[in-house]
């Protein structure tokens, strides 16, 4: 997702409040905002559709390749691309620091939903 401010990525990463709202149809207007989990990698936010490539929010930030996410007391506006490859382990690892004890870390760090992962 995007470039990021290395402050405002630390707040996001540590808070547990995003909701991300991709564009409906029409490529301007925001779509109804969805709670999601991510984490951050590196100097990347990622984020996993629990509902894998099924999920509305998913479908829609990989056809407009935007949203506009709110987390940390933060509004903003975010490009997607696809995560593929070894750092979906490293994504793994960042979900099970930050949602240790979640009864929704097993499906979360699954085949299904690594294969929604931006």
């Amino acid at each position: 997702m995007g470039a990021w401010v290395k402050a405002d990525l630390l707040k996001i990463a540590e808070a547990d409040d995003l909701h991300i709202a991709p564009f409906r149809e029409d490529g301007v207007t925001y779509g109804t905002p969805t709670w999601i989990w991510s984490v951050a990698v590196g100097d990347a936010l990622y984020v996993r559709a629990y509902s894998g490539q099924e999920s509305r929010w998913y479908q829609a930030a990989v056809r407009q390749k935007a949203a506009r996410i709110v987390a940390a007391g933060m509004k903003r506006d975010v490009t997607f691309e696809p995560a593929d490859g070894s750092i979906n382990a490293v994504i793994d690892g960042a979900s099970r620091k930050k949602y240790q004890g979640s009864p929704y870390l097993a499906p979360m760090i699954g085949a299904y939903t690594r294969s929604a992962t931006d």
